[in-house]
């Protein structure tokens, strides 16, 4: 179920504001009924009518592209960066991505135009969990990762708890986070 003003301005009818708009002025119909509620919740079987004309509705795409480091994952970007849906130009849905990796990070990364799917996926209340691998220098500490396990503070919250695991260490890779002088280059002898 999406709402009524996204699935009209996913037409490309109006924006959503206009769709709002247009909700209130009685200018909407669901299933033959004038609607003038914002927030009504509408399925994809829902016949809805804009001015007395039936609206087209997309067609529900899903494209994973693993995106690069150096990409933004979004549709749109103020700075003028590379973003994901740069990498689709030749089609003709509206997409969008579904969760977000940094900016400087790789990965699998879901776009789509079903709302309610990526709604699913994304909201804390469904419980989907998330995989995440990450190349570490060194080797963190047992504290850092009780952290993690119990959920850290950043900008926009509190993460969930996560489930931590070591994959593999590259012994021949490991660097002493510091040097002793007991230490010759970089190796205790």
């Amino acid at each position: 179920m999406e709402r009524l003003q996204k699935v009209i301005a996913h037409a490309g009818v109006a924006s959503r504001r206009k769709a709002e708009e247009m909700i209130l002025e009685g200018k909407v119909k669901v299933n033959g009924k004038t609607e003038r509620e914002l927030g009504t919740k509408v399925s994809g079987s829902d016949k809805i009518e804009v001015n007395g004309i039936q609206i087209e509705r997309e067609n529900k795409v899903y494209y994973l592209l693993y995106k690069p480091r150096g990409v933004i994952s979004a549709v749109t970007d103020d700075k003028d960066r590379k973003v994901v849906t740069d990498f689709f130009p030749h089609i003709q849905e509206r997409i969008y991505p579904v969760g977000r990796l940094d900016y400087d990070t790789s990965g699998l990364i879901l776009l789509t135009n079903d709302g309610e799917f990526a709604n699913l996926l994304t909201h804390p209340s469904y419980n989907i969990d998330k995989t995440y691998v990450a190349r570490l220098k060194g080797i963190p500490p047992k504290f850092k990762l009780k952290e993690l396990e119990k959920g850290i503070t950043l900008e926009d919250g509190k993460t969930a708890p996560a489930k931590v695991k070591i994959l593999s260490i590259e012994k021949n890779k490991i660097r002493p986070l510091w040097k002793s002088p007991f230490m010759k280059d970089g190796t205790d002898r």
